[in-house]
């Protein structure tokens, strides 16, 4: 327990201290996308009170899959059915994969940007975090943004904080949330769960209820540690698969219910084999991971319709 306490302590000043200092911690903010008065929905559109945000660990990703564009329009389009997306497993030590992903997302009119953090890792297979989000949606604080203490060593790759507001409603009233990207080591998930309470409440005591914290996990909801022993602490997949091949589940979204009350019920993970006619093999190509994606409203501590009116249907 003394040691618990010592880590909290640690990152809690740590954290605070360089939110005082306005500093943005080793975090790029992408350059500003193309705008269009006109936009194409993806598969339909999405309803203006909601917003669905979602997590895709897409495997490998870097240049070797730029060069497939069979699988680059999936991811295109497969992000242009949500709000936000946050992105684990950019390999690539090049910088140019995020504005070239968003380009193409881009080139139907759409007005997605992004923020990425730095390459992180013990060995020299390091990744990166990115957010991608629909700017026509939702605005992130520059000022927000940086990338988890771990003073201890503790995590593999640390998470990478950002804080987005919805865009559109009166001020006040808009949505406002704190996203925590993450990837565990599957070779450390007993420690790394048992450190992400700490940084689930390191993100909470820095102003913002809503947290959120979302990405691979390498576990099941049943096997969070001590980040599923937070008082009221929920996640959306519970009993399915959310690998490409069927047999494990292995990523989540997570919040406390008692603050992130915007939760609506709704969410899901998306099958890209079946939603784009995709065998095994062509579906491994895009991710051996599938995005999971959950519904909030858009505004701030308004409740979600009842959860037995919400069916978990794939987003349109």
């Amino acid at each position: 327990m003394t040691r618990r306490l010592s880590l909290w302590r640690q990152l809690c000043l740590l954290a605070a201290a360089a939110l005082a200092a306005g500093c943005n911690l080793d975090v790029e903010l992408g350059a500003p996308s193309a705008s269009s008065s006109t936009r194409a929905p993806a598969a339909g559109e999405r309803r203006g009170d909601t917003l669905r945000i979602a997590t895709f660990n897409i495997q490998v990703f870097g240049q070797s899959k730029l060069d497939k564009p069979e699988v680059m329009e999936i991811l295109a389009d497969t992000v242009r059915r949500f709000d936000v997306v946050a992105i684990q497993e950019i390999r690539s030590a090049e910088q140019d994969v995020l504005p070239r992903f968003v380009a193409m997302i881009n080139g139907d009119g759409s007005r997605y940007d992004f923020v990425i953090g730095p390459r992180l890792g013990r060995t020299s297979s390091k990744e990166q975090y990115a957010f991608v989000f629909d700017t026509a949606r939702v605005a992130v604080d520059p000022q927000s943004m940086y990338t988890m203490a771990d003073p201890q060593d503790l995590l593999h790759r640390e998470p990478l904080a950002a804080r987005f507001s919805v865009v559109g409603p009166p001020p006040g009233e808009a949505f406002t949330f704190t996203l925590l990207n993450i990837h565990t080591d599957p070779d450390e998930t007993d420690q790394e769960l048992d450190a992400l309470d700490d940084a689930f409440r390191i993100a909470q005591s820095q102003g913002e209820d809503d947290v959120i914290l979302l990405g691979d996990l390498n576990v099941d909801e049943q096997h969070l540690g001590e980040l599923g022993q937070l008082p009221a602490i929920d996640w959306v997949v519970t009993g399915q698969p959310t690998n490409t091949r069927g047999n494990k589940s292995y990523d989540n979204i997570v919040f406390d219910s008692r603050y992130t009350v915007e939760y609506t019920g709704a969410a899901g993970v998306f099958d890209l084999q079946s939603e784009y006619g995709l065998s095994l093999d062509q579906a491994l190509d895009v991710s051996d991971h599938l995005p999971v994606w959950a519904e909030f409203s858009v505004y701030e501590n308004r409740a979600g319709r009842p959860l037995a009116a919400l069916p978990k249907e794939a987003p349109q």
